[in-house]
């Protein structure tokens, strides 16, 4: 048997089933089958009735004849799997399709498929069919929806066939199709602007050593894209390409932008995809596609300094293609777990690029270490993490307020960010400077 998994809703994958069928035995109706068989046959041997030992010997070989017939069948029936999407949003719409392929059908398939609760359906209610029949050709197809509540590898299966023969008398059980993946991948936002330079922009160190040497163009151009506004046409680099240039914001140079995300797991409250800490990966994730679609190169860190994925190129770049950096970097999102460190210590950032970090709970002597890696300051999302915990809710977010108030002291741009806000408006927040 095998099973197939979608890849961009066309692609698929086969994978061996199980070979091991489970004989859960007679039905009901076949055990009396063969208890009055019998019980006939043995009245008609002590009665000399031979017609009535006929009857006896076929009512009581009738349930064997069907432990066969269901046997061939589950030999012969082939279920493959498709996804579609196979990468999709937490709260995205996919559609599972069983295909089944095989003879004519005498008896009746019931289907059970494994559905993980993060995937969609609760799972003491997975989706179940019953098949009586297949098409002329053989096949029929059955389809049921998921939507991801909450972002992950989740595997679909696996698919529990059960086959009866056409009197219920016998039924086998047996795995038709193994796990298929869907990626859940973590919810972004629009957000608009982009936080003035801090560490790379004009009159800072980063600026100077920037423009040493034979020096760079006080300008950064790209080609237009659907929606800029005319106004940041440079019309000199127009005339040299042959078509339209538009300028990168109003900074002349910029090295880049790391983007830090604190996953640590004391850092954070909340449970499920309510919790702070979906909050954060989402802002991060948006942060992110933001960014390279304004033309920044991303840098994605963990409180660590390992990096996630760096470098990311804008779309249309050379080398990209139609495929954006941002969709691994998506992929890298979806499957990141909570880390067990204390400490937030952060990458040896680049003093010639800017900084986006999206804090969870941080302590004083954890923050001093964080501020000892980025002399120049940089931008900072703050989660007041005690709006996540209900036991908390009257405690004033102390211990964000003093972080913040750090932070903004070292020269951090900071917007705070409490359960319910609205993504767009804490970035809307940090762009205008963080709100004391």
């Amino acid at each position: 048997m095998t099973a197939e998994a979608g890849a961009g809703g066309t692609a698929r994958r086969a994978m061996a089933g199980s070979r091991r069928g489970r004989l859960t035995g007679l039905t009901t109706r076949g055990r009396c089958l063969v208890a009055g068989g019998i019980a006939t046959a043995a009245c008609g041997l002590v009665l000399d009735e031979r017609d009535l030992l006929r009857i006896g010997a076929f009512v009581g070989l009738l349930p064997l004849l069907a432990v066969l017939f269901a046997a061939r069948v589950r030999r012969v029936v082939v279920v493959t799997r498709m996804i579609d999407p196979p990468r999709l949003p937490v709260g995205g719409d996919a559609q599972v399709v069983l295909g089944l392929r095989g003879p004519t059908l005498v008896g009746a398939l019931r289907l059970i498929d494994t559905v993980p609760d993060a995937a969609g359906p609760d799972p003491a209610a997975p989706p179940r069919f019953t098949v009586h029949r297949l098409s002329s050709r053989g096949r029929a197809e059955l389809r049921y929806p998921i939507r991801p509540a909450l972002r992950g590898v989740h595997r679909i299966g696996p698919l529990t066939c059960t086959i009866t023969d056409p009197l219920a008398l016998a039924e086998f059980e047996r795995d038709l199709a193994g796990a298929t993946p869907v990626l859940a991948l973590p919810r972004t936002v629009p957000l608009r602007g982009l936080p003035l330079a801090l560490g790379a922009g004009e009159g800072t160190p980063g600026a100077a050593l920037a423009h040493q040497g034979q020096g760079t163009s006080d300008v950064l151009v790209r080609p237009y894209r659907y929606g800029d506004e005319l106004r940041r046409v440079h019309w000199r680099s127009t005339a040299r390409h042959d078509e339209l240039m538009v300028r990168l914001e109003e900074r002349p140079w910029r090295g880049g932008m790391t983007v830090l995300l604190d996953r640590r797991d004391e850092a954070h409250r909340g449970r499920g995809a309510d919790s702070s800490l979906e909050y954060a990966v989402s802002l991060a994730a948006s942060i992110c596609a933001h960014l390279i679609g304004s033309g920044e190169p991303v840098t994605l860190v963990t409180e660590d300094g390992v990096e996630v994925l760096g470098a990311g190129r804008p779309p249309g770049e050379a080398g990209v293609g139609h495929v954006t950096a941002l969709d691994p970097l998506l992929d890298a999102l979806a499957s990141l777990r909570a880390s067990a460190r204390t400490d937030l210590v952060g990458p040896a950032f680049d003093r010639t690029g800017d900084v986006v970090a999206v804090l969870g709970a941080v302590q004083p002597g954890q923050l001093d270490a964080f501020l000892a890696r980025r002399a120049t300051g940089g931008h900072a999302v703050l989660l007041d993490v005690d709006t996540w915990d209900p036991a908390a809710h009257g405690s004033g977010g102390a211990v964000a307020t003093a972080a913040a108030t750090a932070l903004r002291r070292a020269g951090w741009r900071v917007a705070v960010a409490r359960f319910g806000d609205p993504m767009e408006r804490v970035w809307d927040d940090l762009v205008a400077g963080g709100r004391a």
